[in-house]
């Protein structure tokens, strides 16, 4: 599979890695509005070509699937234009910005009949996949309650401006950032959120909120409390997984962690190499969705977490709960 990669940011890397340790896959084209960052991306791989304009990359007979690595408004766009150009399309998260754009995403690759999968690196990463699997063997039993704490850094000046930017971001830290946490919950809940609550703080001058909470109730009855804090004085990515005969702590830069009946056991210590073997995992599993087998992230799962983004923007101004619909659109 020829593959043309759309930005050349902070994840870029991962992604021109992976393309080089599948034996399905091959980076033929790179696309930045910076040339020297898209040469960056990928230098001492051969045979790739260097765009400025997205177009052409999407519309080169070199490539046959797009990984859309942009900001996010523009994630709808490039999608579109992958699509009908015949391109396989992975997007990073989130999704998109709005319900509407998500909709419109999954019909136009319905129409093309192209694969489209989300980014949702969370699913593919060692120590959550660890997690999954101690869930699976059922000795906790079942899952009542998710706490995720999340640290992340919206000072100016700490990331790219256009994360300051509502029109362009869709939001600020807990579209971001959240949108893992809300991701990650959901996915180890085991169902869609019914009710929504959330706070949000705009520090530091900037126009999006920097610091945020929600707590969401799932349609199973298990509850979930998310914060992500900006420039604590420590930094923090743990999620506490509460069932019925014991919990699961887990961290990319800790590992995962099994306390039950006062004895606590590590079930998984964290590689150098954890990142980018999440990545590798997800563009593997990109691989088998164009081969048309289903995405380890549903669609719907990726529009829902989108959707509980908004809802907590709605929550946050109207300084009350937000009910959310059983169904969503996709699979109605």
């Amino acid at each position: 599979m020829r593959i043309g990669l759309i930005g050349a940011g902070a994840v870029a890397k991962y992604h021109v890695a992976a393309a080089a340790a599948l034996p399905g896959a091959r980076l033929t084209a790179v696309c930045d509005l910076d040339e020297t960052a898209a040469a960056r991306a990928v230098q001492g791989v051969d045979g790739v070509r260097i765009h400025t304009d997205y177009r052409a990359l999407v519309e080169s007979p070199d490539v046959d699937a797009v990984i859309v690595n942009t900001p996010h408004s523009l994630h709808l766009p490039m999608t579109v234009d992958a699509v009908r150009a015949g391109k396989h399309v992975l997007v990073e998260k989130p999704m998109a910005t709005s319900l509407e754009d998500c909709d419109r995403m999954v019909q136009e690759s319905r129409d093309a009949g192209v694969g489209l999968t989300i980014g949702h690196i969370q699913h593919f990463l060692p120590d959550k996949i660890a997690a999954r699997d101690v869930l699976a063997t059922g000795d906790l039993g079942e899952v009542m309650m998710i706490r995720d704490h999340r640290s992340t850094d919206y000072r100016p000046g700490a990331r790219p401006e256009w994360f300051f930017s509502r029109s362009i971001a869709g939001g600020g830290a807990l579209l971001n950032i959240g949108g893992h946490c809300l991701d990650r919950s959901l996915w180890f809940g085991g169902s869609r959120a019914v009710e929504v609550s959330a706070s949000v703080a705009r520090r530091f001058g900037v126009p999006v909120e920097t610091d945020g909470t929600i707590a969401l109730r799932l349609a199973n009855g298990v509850g979930v409390t998310i914060a992500v804090i900006s420039d604590p004085p420590s930094r923090s990515d743990s999620l506490a997984i509460v069932c019925e005969r014991g919990v699961i702590e887990t961290d990319p830069r800790l590992g995962t962690v099994v306390r039950r009946d006062g004895q606590t056991s590590r079930v998984r210590e964290p590689q150098p190499d954890d990142i980018q073997r999440a990545f590798t995992a997800q563009l593997a599993d990109f691989l088998g969705v164009i081969d048309g087998e289903p995405p380890a992230v549903p669609l719907e799962h990726a529009r829902h977490v989108v959707e509980l983004v908004l809802a907590s923007y709605e929550s946050a101004v109207a300084q009350r709960s937000h009910q959310l619909p059983l169904l969503s659109p996709v699979t109605a």
